[in-house]
This record gives C-alpha cells, sequence and structure tokens, in this order.
C-alpha cells in the first residue's frame, strides 16, 4: 500500500481563498460575492486586489444568490462564499429558481460544512448540503478533501459553465494530496489499489479512509481508496471497475447518511452490479457543539468507524 503523510495541516477554506486569488489574476471576468464573511471565507486578498469585483451584500444571502445570477447575464463568473448552512438551507429557493432552473453560471462556494466545524454547534452544522444541491438539475456538487485539491477545485469550477456547489471546512486538516494532482470535474481518484474491498470517500473522510486502510492493510486486508471529490455527476465508471474486483464497498462521508454520497453509489450499484455496501456517515440527526475529533467519533465518522464499516461489509460478501 503506499503510505501517505503529511508535512503540514491547513484548513480546505484558505484553498478557496488562495485559488480566488489565483483566478484573481488570470481571469477578469470573475467577481466574487461575500454574505459579512470576508475572513472567515478568506476572501480579503480577492477584495483587498480587486476591489471592484468584489461586491459586500452583508447579511443577506438571499439578495446575494440574485445579484449573481444577474451578474452572468453580462458575461461574468460569479462566486458567491459564505457559512454551507446559509449557501444551501436559507437560500434554497433562489438557487432552485434563479440559478439551477435558469442555468445561471453561478459558483456556490460554502465554507463550514459538516460536523467539523465544531463548537458552533448543530444550528450551523449543515450535513443535509449535499442532498439538496444534487437534487437540483444541472448542479455540479463538489466536495474536496484537503488544501491543495480546494485550490485546484476553486480553479477549475471558473472553466466549467454551469451552477456549481463548492464544499469545504473550516478545521485545520492534514495536506496529503499533490500539488500536481490534476482536478478534472467528475473523476475520480484511485489512492490506494486493493482487491478485497472498495472505500469511496469524500471530504474530509478521504484522509481519515486513507488511515483506516492503513490499519486494515497491517491485517492482511488489501483495500481499494478512491477519493470522490465530485459527487455530480459521479465517475460510476471507476466504482465499477472498482467493485468488479472487490465486490463489496464502504461509503465515507461528513453528511447525512440519506441524500449524500452514499446514496449516489447505492444507486449506481443498484442499477448496475448490485454488491454488499456499507455507511459511514451520520445516522440521521443534528450534531451538537464540541470538538471536531470528538463529534467524529461520538457520531461515528474517522477512521475507527471506516474499519468497522469494513469488517462488516466484508463478512456479507
Amino acid at each position: 500500500m503506499k503510505k501517505y503523510t503529511y508535512t503540514e495541516m491547513k484548513d480546505t477554506r484558505s484553498g478557496f481563498g488562495d485559488g480566488l486569488t489565483e483566478l484573481g489574476k488570470t481571469n477578469p471576468n470573475v467577481v466574487a460575492l461575500c454574505a459579512d464573511l470576508i475572513g472567515s471565507l478568506k476572501m480579503n486578498d480577492f477584495k483587498e486586489n480587486h476591489p471592484d469585483r468584489f461586491f459586500q451584500v452583508g447579511i443577506a444571502e438571499a439578495n446575494m444568490m440574485g445579484i449573481a445570477a444577474g451578474l452572468t447575464i453580462g458575461g461574468k463568473i460569479p462566486f458567491t462564499g459564505t457559512f454551507a448552512n446559509f449557501s444551501t438551507g436559507r437560500v434554497y429557493d433562489q438557487i432552485r429558481q434563479s440559478i439551477a432552473y435558469s442555468d445561471k453560471n453561478v459558483k456556490i462556494c460554502a465554507s463550514h460544512a459538516g460536523l467539523t466545524l465544531g463548537e458552533d454547534g448543530a444550528t450551523h452544522q449543515i450535513l443535509e448540503d449535499i442532498g439538496l444541491m444534487k437534487m437540483l438539475p444541472g448542479m455540479t456538487v463538489i466536495n474536496t478533501c484537503d488544501y491543495n485539491q480546494t485550490k485546484a477545485a476553486t480553479i477549475a469550477i471558473a472553466d466549467h459553465e454551469g451552477p456549481v456547489y463548492l464544499r469545504f471546512g473550516r478545521p485545520k486538516v492534514p495536506v496529503f494530496m499533490s500539488t500536481d494532482q490534476p482536478f478534472e470535474i467528475g473523476k475520480a481518484i484511485v489512492l490506494n489499489e486493493g482487491t478485497d474491498v472498495t472505500i469511496v470517500a469524500t471530504g474530509h473522510l478521504v484522509w481519515e479512509s486513507l488511515q483506516a486502510a492503513e490499519k486494515l492493510e497491517s491485517e492482511g486486508i488489501s483495500v481499494e481508496v478512491i477519493n470522490i471529490h465530485t459527487i455530480k455527476p459521479l465517475d460510476e465508471e471507476s466504482i465499477l471497475k472498482s467493485v468488479s474486483k472487490t465486490g463489496c464497498i464502504v461509503t465515507a462521508e461528513e453528511h447525512n447518511k440519506f441524500g449524500g454520497l452514499g446514496e449516489s453509489v447505492a444507486r449506481c450499484l443498484a442499477e448496475n452490479n448490485p454488491i454488499p455496501q456499507e455507511f459511514v456517515a451520520v445516522n440521521d440527526t443534528f450534531g451538537e457543539s464540541a470538538t471536531p475529533s470528538q463529534l467524529m467519533e461520538k457520531y461515528n465518522i474517522n477512521d475507527e468507524a471506516v474499519v468497522k464499516a469494513v469488517m462488516k461489509v466484508l463478512k456479507r460478501k
């Protein structure tokens, strides 16, 4: 097994901020909008260097989505920035009507997603956003795993024509993806090849899955780990190719088990190759206030949870 290591930890939201900075220099059509969270979304540099292309709309997220939709008519590529809870649940009607239905080229960039928001608690720890966004026709849904991948994704979505939901987080996490790893929307990345079980993971659970794979490999279990950064469109070809070898699969995500990556994979398997599947996800509940690591342990979305899911699914083969 290839051993993944890291030399630093960075928050994925900084990857978004740095990606936006690069776009500011290279793409004059990129504009940015923020709902009073410039520092939290790491949009300071873009604002300072391109004040004529930055719009502070205040705590008015619905208005921000409407403005963003309008800006696309003039050929601009708007990047909206606020917390994931406010990027989706608070403004779902505006996204559905003004962006998705109208097929506007808006990039909805959402920070502070999932349980790892930590101490801010259940009201802000949205665990339904992937489901909400993937059900919108024409919406691309991306959930990145580390700083490097978030920066690469931010730059890549500017060239994608159509609405995008880009999800990332607040805590510092290991930076383990290569800086030269190409980011191709809709194309999964096989991080480790194996023959006994497939793990497909997204977001912060990619690193947890790699740690789980090391533990399993030490027990003689050959694990294939796939980084699913794009949940929609899903790379069904890579998933089906993997399970044709392994015969079972575990999905891992920082999201409600209803409506997330796991359900998308289950649909793919049901239509093509029904095999045993286990889900590592939040079990249909809201979160609470605690540290990210405490929450991941309590709600069973860490490396130990992945190991347990693998052992369970192997018995079902």
